[in-house]
């Protein structure tokens, strides 16, 4: 299975982590937020519906996008181009909408303030 690993992590981190695969240690896939507020903005729940829809699937037409999520389309237009922006969607060269991975694990840790 082609899982992606969406984190919230310090660039200290995510630099540690690129120092290992350099040193050719595998990482897997990972997607990192620089803050758990980043991540709620970025993840919406609407966008999250919209990675949901896309896990696992070919790569959509934006149409195809809201029908299945029963939404307007501008609304997913809209929602579509900030996760392309934060990389987390990618669009093929026939203009369809993917997301290359069957899988997504979640990784972060609440503490006390």
């Amino acid at each position: 299975m082609n899982t992606v690993m969406l984190s919230v992590e310090s660039i200290n981190s995510v630099a540690e982590r690129a120092k290992q695969a350099l040193k050719g240690k595998a990482q897997g896939a990972y997607i990192s937020f620089a803050s758990l507020d980043l991540l709620w903005k970025i993840l919406a729940p609407n966008r999250m519906a919209i990675v949901k829809a896309l896990t696992g699937s070919e790569p959509l037409a934006l149409r195809e996008i809201a029908r299945r999520l029963d939404r307007d389309v501008k609304a997913v237009h809209t929602d579509v181009q900030m996760l392309l922006k934060a990389g987390l969607l990618n669009k093929t060269d026939a203009g369809k909408i993917s997301f290359g991975y069957d899988a997504i694990h979640v990784d972060f840790m609440l503490i006390a303030a």
